[in-house]
Parts: C-alpha cells; sequence; structure tokens
C-alpha cells in the first residue's frame, strides 16, 4: 500500500507539473466556456430548479465551476476551472476566468466531482470575487450559502447571504464542503481568451472584452434570469 500511494502521488504530481508548464491555450478557455454552459442549462434549467431562477433574477453576477474535483486518501483537496459574468442592464459580460481550490487534511479516502454555480446577489459578495483571491468561510467581506441543488426552500434559506453556491455532486465523499476554498483570478487565461490583458473587473463591471465564443453562455444566462 505504501508504495502505491507513493505511486499515485508522484504520477499526480508530475501531471501538475506539466499542466503548469505548458501554459494556457485559447482551446482551454474555450472548453471551460461550454462547459459552464451546459453546467448552467442542467442546473438551472430543469423545472424543479425553480430556486435557481429566482435568485438569477435578481443576481448581479454569476461564477460558474463545472467541473470541481476532489480526491483524498489521508491528505485531499480539491480544484477546478471558473467562469464569472456580471451583469447590468444591458446583459450579462463575456466571462472572466477563475479557479478554485482547496487542501485539507484528516481521515479521508475518496473521490468525487461537482458541478457548483455561485448565484452573486449583492454588491458586497460581487465585490469579494472581484478582489484577486476569495477565500470561502475565512472571508468577512461576504457570506456564502452552500445548498444542493434542487432542494425547495433554498431562495427561503439564502435571503442573507451575499452569495449562495448551489452544488451537484457525484462520488464517494457525502456533499460538497466549501470551507476553506481559494476563489482566484486567472488573468493569464484572460489574456489567452480575449488577446489582450484583461483584469476581471474591465470584463465583470465594465463589460468591456469579446469573444464570440462566449455568446452561448450570455444567451443562456439572459434566458435563465429573465433578461
Amino acid at each position: 500500500m505504501p508504495r502505491i500511494l507513493a505511486a499515485t502521488m508522484l504520477c499526480l504530481s508530475l501531471a501538475l507539473s506539466l499542466a503548469a508548464c505548458s501554459g494556457p491555450s485559447p482551446t482551454d478557455q474555450q472548453t471551460l466556456v461550454d462547459r459552464a454552459t451546459l453546467t448552467l442549462q442542467e442546473m438551472a434549467g430543469a423545472d424543479d430548479k425553480s430556486d435557481a431562477r429566482t435568485l438569477l433574477r435578481r443576481s448581479k453576477g454569476v461564477l460558474i465551476c463545472p467541473q470541481v474535483f476532489k480526491a483524498g486518501f489521508i491528505v485531499g483537496g480539491q480544484g477546478g476551472g471558473c467562469v464569472m459574468s456580471g451583469r447590468n442592464e444591458q446583459g450579462w459580460s463575456n466571462p472572466a476566468f477563475y479557479g478554485l481550490a482547496s487542501g485539507s487534511v484528516g481521515f479521508q479516502i475518496g473521490v468525487q466531482d461537482s458541478e457548483i454555480i455561485f448565484i452573486v446577489l449583492t454588491d458586497k459578495g460581487l465585490q469579494a470575487l472581484l478582489d484577486s483571491q476569495f477565500k470561502i468561510g475565512a472571508d468577512a467581506s461576504a457570506a456564502v450559502a452552500t445548498i444542493g441543488a434542487g432542494i425547495s426552500g433554498s431562495t427561503t434559506a439564502a435571503l442573507k447571504a451575499d452569495i449562495v453556491a448551489y452544488s451537484n455532486a457525484r462520488g464517494l465523499f457525502a456533499g460538497v464542503s466549501l470551507d476553506g476554498s481559494l476563489i482566484s483570478t486567472r488573468s493569464d487565461w484572460n489574456q489567452s481568451y480575449y488577446g489582450q490583458p484583461m483584469a476581471a473587473q474591465q470584463l465583470v463591471i465594465s463589460h468591456q472584452g469579446t469573444n464570440p465564443g462566449a455568446a452561448p453562455l450570455r444567451e443562456m444566462l439572459g434566458r435563465y434570469s429573465g433578461g
């Protein structure tokens, strides 16, 4: 068992190193945007997701993480790519790119694949996510309520939250734990997708930057938010 665990950790370390060295490509970003569009359709489009649509109608923005992967054996962690779009009177912005990561120590074993949508309900919550790094549960700048997708009455439970996280998890871990997760901007992905340096503030608040590949996501957000 120690040899198997050591080999597994070595392979994971090498894979992460190769990914970091290769750098982002426009194809990577478009794949993430496309997955985010499908996640939004799945988690907000069904008949039993009326609570999510109600919250979207009064939202300031949304952060979509279409594939958050968690694995652990004593020492665990989770991570994934996310896109964020802001809303104003003219509609939804082109997306800014983010990453979600966390680590934990303790007895745990299993693998989990999750879809998470963060619906931003207040200016306070929007500003917290626009900062370069936001740690869920540890940052007093915004309150985050985590709710399993499709649970009735979630709108009432989220009345005092700045951000509501809808989750849909598959795997051996029970539920989704977001406390301690770090949400951080990915400026290199923004630059690769838009062909020039773009800050999250420019994209989400000022609605600068254009890429036709994001049109389906923006249209889907408009459909489910009533705009």
